[in-house]
C-alpha cells in the first residue's frame, strides 16, 4: 500500500521531534533548569504562578519528561489547596496534550509502538466497552509509565472527555501525595532530587 507524502511529512516531523528529546534529555540539565524554573515563580509571578506552573506541564509531558519536580514544587511553593490544583489541572492539561499529539501527527508513530506492548491490545478491545473506567484504571494502577500512556491511549477509541476527566480523576492520588510531600520540604533544593529520593520519614 502507497504512503501518502502527508503522511510521510507527519513521521518525519515525529521523527524529529523524538531525536530533539533524546538529544535534550542527554545534553541538558533538566534538574538543573526546572530548580531555576521554580525559583523563577517564586520570586517574579506572585499570583500568577499557579497558573504558569500548570502551563508548564505540557511541553514536559509532551517530552516525556518526568514532571513530579513540579508536582512537589507546587506544594512546596503553593501549598497545599492551591498547589494540589495547580497541578492538577496542570498534569490533565498536559496528558490531554499528549493525547491530542498522539492522535494527530503522532499516530504513525504510536502504532508503529503498539507491537512493544502486546498487552495493551486487550486494553484497547476493553476501552471500546468501557472507556472510562478502563482509562481512570490506568491511571489508579499504572501498569505502564505515564507518559508513554498518553500516547497509547491516543489510539484508542477512548473519547476525549472521558480521556480527560477519567485522567483527571484517575491522577489526583499521586497528586495529592506528590503535593503533600513538597509542602514538608524545607528548600528548594530538595525539590528538584525528584519524589523517588524524598526520604520516608517526610512520607
Amino acid at each position: 500500500m502507497a504512503v501518502s507524502s502527508s503522511s510521510l511529512f507527519r513521521l518525519s516531523l515525529l521523527l524529529l521531534l523524538l531525536a530533539a528529546i533524546v538529544t535534550a534529555c542527554i545534553t541538558l540539565p533538566v534538574e538543573k533548569i526546572l530548580k531555576e524554573f521554580l525559583i523563577w515563580i517564586k520570586q517574579n509571578l506572585g499570583p500568577w504562578g499557579p497558573l504558569v506552573l500548570a502551563i508548564a506541564y505540557i511541553p514536559l509531558t509532551i517530552l516525556a519528561v518526568p514532571a513530579s519536580i513540579l508536582t512537589l514544587g507546587g506544594g512546596y511553593l503553593f501549598g497545599l489547596p492551591v498547589g494540589f490544583v495547580a497541578d492538577s489541572i496542570g498534569a490533565t492539561i498536559g496528558a490531554t496534550a499528549a493525547f491530542l499529539l498522539g492522535r494527530t501527527i503522532g499516530k504513525p508513530y504510536v502504532i508503529s509502538k503498539l507491537k512493544d506492548y502486546p498487552k495493551f491490545q486487550a486494553v484497547a478491545i476493553a476501552i471500546q466497552r468501557s472507556g472510562f473506567k478502563i482509562v481512570l484504571l490506568l491511571r489508579l494502577v499504572p501498569l505502564l509509565p505515564f507518559n508513554m500512556l498518553n500516547y497509547l491511549l491516543s489510539v484508542t477509541p477512548v473519547g476525549i472527555v472521558e480521556y480527560m476527566l477519567a485522567s483527571w480523576l484517575g491522577m489526583m492520588p499521586i497528586t495529592f501525595a506528590l503535593v503533600y510531600v513538597g509542602t514538608t520540604l524545607k528548600d528548594i533544593a530538595d525539590v528538584t532530587h525528584g519524589w523517588s529520593e524524598v526520604s520516608t520519614s517526610r512520607w
